[in-house]
This record gives structure tokens, sequence and C-alpha cells, in this order.
């Protein structure tokens, strides 16, 4: 089953809304967060990025930095100002890029769940970037920015969330980057039904987020150390979407240099070892990717014979393919989680930006990939094993501090 819980959430006024909403605080750098922060002082970023505020050399894991977080926190919530709902409510989130739209179910869901797996994960994490997450979380007693989980689409969610939404929305607002952001909120009768609706689910999967869900176990854990036991801190704040409306885009490779082969040298070893014709940027299907090289886009056809018997469902991925049968061989990034030679760039870049890279001489050779699947995922971590990495780029993106979880 799944458990949910309504929350009283800390949000914007209405009007407040887009000025404080704010891009998820790791999906820029510093430099990126101040420029998008600079003229409005009701940024999130400035909560969730607060080393824009102090000195350009500041260790991003200073003392400073979480201080001078809960100080923005602090001054966001009386000049926003941000508000505490009244009741507990659970909410519908709509996000609405071009002509693709999804709707989630924003609320609280179960540590215990997390770390009992019932709540599923297909991704590593890294210790740092948990230390991060937890300690900005202590500091500010609040889970501002949510974890996106997917699940198997439900008949009975999908029923209550086409009640709710045809209700006045508490926030509809367009971000500069031109997605729609749109929040109901549920009460009353439709609330019993989303909770019983999501008890009759198997489990959840963690989609993008994971280091935002170990760092509210781990924060559960620090405060129940510290004797600052709290129900709140038994949950953390996500917004669940169905399968069947999760976008994911390609997570695209660049890889600086040929490991000392000219590029005839190399386009021949990949002819060697792949079927390969003329392309086109995008690839076509599963078990296809493309390449820029010179200026040429070519399309390689990664595994020609099929899956082999018994083969796991990580291997059979085509940034697996890719990886074992060219990238490590042939270009010598055996580890793409350390090779600095190697970059990746997600696909709502475009491939423009790979022609760009290898244009500019930034990068020797691109490669186009199709996207993972929302099936390949789930099955991936219904086996408990690990994807790998810049598998996955989910768009669009959740905004920080439209709702904030105060534990």
């Amino acid at each position: 089953m799944a458990i949910i819980r309504p929350f009283r959430a800390l949000r914007p006024t209405p009007g407040n809304a887009a000025g404080v909403a704010a891009v998820p605080y790791d999906v820029v750098n510093t430099e990126e967060a101040r420029a998008l922060a600079e003229d409005n002082p009701l940024s999130f970023l400035h909560v969730s990025r607060a080393e824009i505020d102090l000195p350009p050399d500041t260790d991003i894991h200073a003392d400073a930095v979480y201080a001078k977080a809960l100080d923005a926190f602090t001054t966001l919530r009386r000049e926003a100002p941000l508000v505490e709902d009244a009741e507990p409510a659970l909410y519908f989130y709509r996000l609405v890029m071009g002509s693709h739209a999804q709707t989630g179910l924003a609320a609280c869901y179960s540590v215990d769940e997390y770390e009992g797996d019932l709540i599923k994960k297909h991704e590593r994490t890294r210790r740092d970037k948990e230390d991060d997450r937890t300690r900005h979380i202590t500091t500010l007693r609040a889970q501002t920015g949510p974890v996106f989980l997917t699940y198997r689409a439900s008949s009975a969610v999908d029923q209550v969330a086409a009640r709710a939404t045809a209700c006045p929305p508490l926030f509809d607002f367009t971000a500069p980057d031109g997605v729609r952001h749109t929040v109901w909120p549920i009460t009353g009768a439709d609330l019993d039904a989303v909770v019983q609706a999501f008890a009759a689910l198997p489990c959840l999967y963690i989609a993008d987020g994971h280091h935002r869900a170990a760092s509210a176990a781990r924060t559960r854990k620090a405060l129940a150390d510290q004797g600052q036991t709290s129900e709140e801190a038994n949950c953390f704040y996500a917004v669940a979407f169905p399968d069947n409306q999760t976008q994911i885009l390609p997570y695209n490779r660049v890889v600086r240099d040929l490991a000392g082969l000219t590029p005839e040298a190399f386009l021949a070893e990949v002819k060697r070892r792949f079927p390969v014709t003329g392309g086109t940027p995008s690839p076509r299907r599963r078990g296809e990717v493309t390449m820029y090289l010179e200026g040429t886009w070519y399309a390689l056809t990664l595994n020609a014979g099929g899956a082999a018997a018994g083969s796991s469902a990580i291997s059979t991925l085509d940034v697996s393919l890719l990886q074992e049968n060219l990238l490590a061989p042939v270009l010598k990034t055996a580890d793409p989680r350390t090779d600095k030679r190697i970059d990746f760039v997600g696909g709502i870049r475009g491939t423009g930006e790979l022609e760009r890279l290898v244009n500019q001489g930034k990068a020797a050779v691109a490669f186009s990939m199709f996207a993972t699947g929302v099936d390949e995922l789930m099955q991936i971590a219904d086996a408990g094993e690990i994807m790998p990495p810049k598998s996955t780029w989910f768009e669009p993106k959740l905004r920080d501090g439209l709702l904030s979880h105060l534990i």
C-alpha cells in the first residue's frame, strides 16, 4: 500500500506564487541561480541556493550558507508573505509544457515506506549531496523541494483528479520557461477518496529526487538522535504522477576527445562494432543512437542481434549498450560517474546543443539517445537494481517554494 498524509502547506499567496516559485536547487549552478534571482527578491532560490547572496568565493557547504538560507526563509515568510494553511490538505499539481500535461498528487509520503523499499529507488545517492540537503532541512525545519514520484496509473485516482481539477485553482501561472503550473487543494470527501485510492497501490517509484528522499530519512534520524521527535518528520513532501503521464526526455552524451584516434579511424571502429547508416539528429526507436562526428549525423543500431537470453534489464538499456560496447572500450570512458572527459546533456536542450559543442571544438563526438521509458525504470526498480548514471531526464520540472512541509 502507499500511505499518504495531508499536510498544512506553507505557501505563497496566489498573487505572489509566480514570483516565489523557483527551479529545483539542483538543476542550476550558483551562477545560473544568481542570475535567475538577481532582480527578484521573492525568488525561492534565495532560500534553496543561499550562497547566491554571499561573496562569490563562498564554499557552498559553509556554515554561513545554511545560516543565510534560514535568514532568507524567515524573511520570505514575513515579506512575501508565506502563509500556512489552517487545515491539512492534499493538492493536485498540474504541469503543462507545450502539448504535454501531467497531474500529480502533492502530499506527505511515508519515510517508513521509503526505508522499507515500498517506495522504490533506481539511483545511488552521494553522501555529500545528502549531507547538504539534510542540513538544509534541519536548519529550516522544512522540506521545501518536492520529491518526484511515479506509480502505475490508477483509475480511482484519475476520477478524483478529474473532479478536483474542475474547480477553481489555488495557483495558476506560467513560469518564464513557458511551463504552466496549476495547483488545486483537496479536502473533504475527495481527500478521503484519494487516500483510499493510494492505499490500494502496491508501491511507488522515485522518478527524480533520490537525494531529497534520502535526506528526509536522515533528517528524521538526526532529530530523533537530538531528542526532537516530530510526527511530521515521519513523512516527506513529494508529488506523485501516474506513469502514463510521466515524461522522460533523452539524456545525451558528449566526449571531449577520441582517445587518440583520428575521426576516420574512430568511425571505422564504430562501423566494425555496429550497423551504421546515415542518421538524423534524433534516434527513431529504442536500440538506436545517433552520433554526430565531423559535422555529420550517423545512426547506430546498438543491439542488432536482439537481447541475449537471461539479460538483465540494465544490460539492455541503450545507455548501457553504448557505454559497454563503445564508450568504455573505444573512447576509454570506463567510469562515466568520474571520468571528466564525458559530459551529459539533458534532452531539454535539444540536439542543437550537441552540434554546437562539437562544432565549437568543446567535444569531439556527441551521442543523441532515445529516451529511457518509464516502464524500463519501473522494471529496474522492481528488480532492486540501479540504473547507470544520467539515464533519465524528467521534464517538466516541479517548482520549489510553492508548497513547503514544515517539520
